[in-house]
């Protein structure tokens, strides 16, 4: 059960992030997935398969997304991406992933999004 003063931080980030505008939430997500393969990089176990797994998500996501045929980017934009999101994700399933190559990845497209917005 929540208390008072969750759901009130719940509201007032909720309205925050209304506030932001989507590229920004964007960029902040591939940032902060890739903060967290930073930090596993250096572990084993848990944290290490957490971030990869959060990794994978996020480019589960972001390819689904830009094969929508809705999708409003153009289509060789979409098609580029898409094709840097399945190198991340053949990387990720490798037996040893290259975390400084995920992690360069995730920081341009989190860099691209600041410039397109």
């Amino acid at each position: 059960m929540q208390t008072s003063a969750q759901r009130q931080a719940m509201r007032a980030y909720a309205a925050a992030a209304d506030a932001r505008p989507a590229r920004a939430q964007e960029a902040e997500l591939f940032r902060g997935v890739g903060a967290a393969l930073r930090r596993a990089a250096q572990r084993d176990g848990v944290a290490r398969s957490r971030a990869l797994a959060d990794n994978e998500r996020l480019w589960t996501m972001v390819i689904d997304l830009l094969r929508d045929p809705a999708n409003a980017l153009p289509e060789g934009l979409r098609a580029s991406i898409i094709s840097v999101g399945l190198a991340v994700q053949r990387e990720m399933r490798s037996t040893t992933p290259d975390f400084g190559f995920l992690v360069a990845v995730n920081e341009n497209i989190a860099a691209g999004l600041d410039r397109a917005g």
